[in-house]
């Protein structure tokens, strides 16, 4: 590449349990650790398009997650402090028919809020996605900094299998 890391270097995953079976694995799962700069916001969402197809989730709500984990990803990397190692971490675990997706930071110097920007306004209509789409959404803070999470509905396509039952 043209920074001179591979892929590997740049970002490392860890996965958890998985469902499914077959020829492919699902991962149920998965931990991203990322560099906090822009280029991260599309590592990541590709990662998590690639496990919720994978897992046979309905294409529209992969286009949802995918703009949610855009959205919180990108104000962690304008708005708050790294993690330690200059990184952040990004989340998301399937269950119940739901996909919950997660960025923690480093945290900033502000609070994350939904604001209602002007029609002129360039900014400020993030976390208004994220409340449109999602079931729910919020902040945890512990001793690392902060975590902003969304659950969002993810319905499998239909006639596709999660568990190996039908559905």
């Amino acid at each position: 590449s043209a920074t001179g890391h591979s892929r590997s270097q740049r970002f490392r995953s860890v996965t958890g349990r998985s469902i499914g079976g077959g020829a492919r694995e699902v991962r149920k799962s998965s931990v991203v650790l990322l560099p906090c700069t822009p280029a991260s916001v599309a590592i990541a969402r590709r990662q998590l398009i690639a496990d919720l197809l994978a897992a046979g989730i309905f294409a529209a709500a992969i286009g949802d997650a995918a703009l949610v984990v855009s959205e919180l990803l990108s104000n962690a990397i304008r708005h708050a402090r790294p993690l330690p190692g200059a990184q952040l971490q990004v989340t998301w675990q399937l269950a119940a028919g739901c996909v919950e997706l997660a960025v923690s930071d480093g945290g900033g110097p502000t609070r994350p809020h939904d604001s209602h920007p002007s029609l002129s306004s360039l900014g400020g209509r993030g976390l208004g996605i994220v409340a449109h789409l999602s079931h729910s959404w919020g902040m945890r803070y512990d001793e690392s900094g902060l975590t902003v999470w969304a659950v969002l509905a993810a319905p499998p396509e239909s006639g596709k299998y999660l568990t190996g039952r039908p559905l």
